[in-house]
């Protein structure tokens, strides 16, 4: 079992594109309901650039969790992302950046969740020291409406001006 250990920030401005030495296309899709009471997990399908994955993540909202991943054929990915996922498709343009001894994601959404930028830095243990840049804006660890999942079913375009005046 695999345990992904991660915080996540807002981001102010664009200081932190120019840092940036790659950039990937996502799109990915669910294929189960995460409001059902009896939901433990999320279920994705994922096309990252030119590979596809299956991903399967345990329903808790912190630093840490279980996460399970299996890659499967494009073809198959992308059928299952035009006919099966519940909610919109998450399509975001993740970079990547360098700074202190991470590597951060920097996920700027496009479509239903445009205008919406999330930087994400995965941890040795939780107890690990990361180096905050400054273009890296509040902490939403802990707040289940930036998770990619709760994007899928309230994407950020839903949002009231209060809401999104909340994520700047």
């Amino acid at each position: 079992m695999a345990r992904e250990i991660e915080r996540k920030f807002l981001v102010k401005g664009q200081d932190w594109k120019a840092l940036a030495f790659k950039s990937t296309h996502f799109a990915q899709g669910y294929l189960n309901d995460i409001h059902d009471a009896t939901s433990k997990s999320s279920v994705r399908v994922r096309i990252e650039g030119d590979k596809a994955n299956l991903n399967i993540k345990s329903l808790e909202i912190g630093l840490s969790r279980d996460e399970y991943e299996f890659v499967i054929p494009m073809q198959e990915a992308q059928k299952i992302l035009k006919t099966l996922t519940v909610g919109p498709v998450i399509e975001k343009v993740r970079y990547l950046v360098r700074y202190g001894n991470h590597i951060w994601e920097i996920d700027e959404f496009q479509g239903d969740n445009a205008g919406l930028i999330i930087a994400e830095v995965e941890m040795d243990s939780e107890e690990d020291v990361i180096v905050m840049p400054s273009w890296a804006g509040p902490e939403v660890t802990h707040e289940s409406r930036f998770y990619n999942v709760s994007l899928s079913s309230y994407p950020y375009k839903d949002w009231s001006e209060d809401e999104k005046a909340k994520s700047v």
